[in-house]
């Protein structure tokens, strides 16, 4: 008899109750313009959207979402970091992004195209992927 009227309860509470909130919540912080930081190596992706001051807001990488392998490095996932990064962009307010790119990976570039497509505005895009320069110099040769 207890299990009945727990039951009945249970209809009559959710009879009144609100219906369920949609699944993408908008983002607490609220800002026009960003940096987004895109490190590129032959293995994986990772990119960091910060604001102007160099907060970061949101960071992904190819590894996070899903991809294993030589599958990391690929144009493929990097676009869909950037895809991801450009829903909580908008989310959060922000429209318009500089781009710093960092590395030789072959997920340079896909990513900035995907950002573009989503409707984010890139207004620079800087390059300071390390050059060496001659390097050290090399060790003597061993003597016997």
């Amino acid at each position: 008899m207890g299990k009945k009227k727990i039951i009945e309860e249970k209809k009559e509470e959710t009879a009144g109750a609100k219906p369920a909130a949609s699944p993408v919540k908008s983002s607490k912080v609220k800002v026009s313009n960003g940096t987004l930081y895109i490190r590129s190596t032959y293995n994986n992706t990772l990119m960091t959207l910060t604001d102007k001051n160099g907060n970061a807001l949101f960071s992904s990488s190819s590894g996070a979402m899903g991809f294993k392998g030589a599958k990391k490095g690929t144009p493929f996932a990097s676009a869909k970091i950037a895809e991801l990064l450009a829903d909580k962009a908008i989310n959060a307010g922000i429209k318009e992004v500089d781009v710093v790119i960092k590395g030789v990976g072959a997920g340079r570039e896909s990513g900035i195209r995907t950002l573009a497509a989503k409707g984010i505005e890139i207004s620079a895009i800087k390059d300071v992927t390390p050059i060496p320069h001659n390097g050290p110099k090399p060790k003597k040769p061993r003597r016997v």
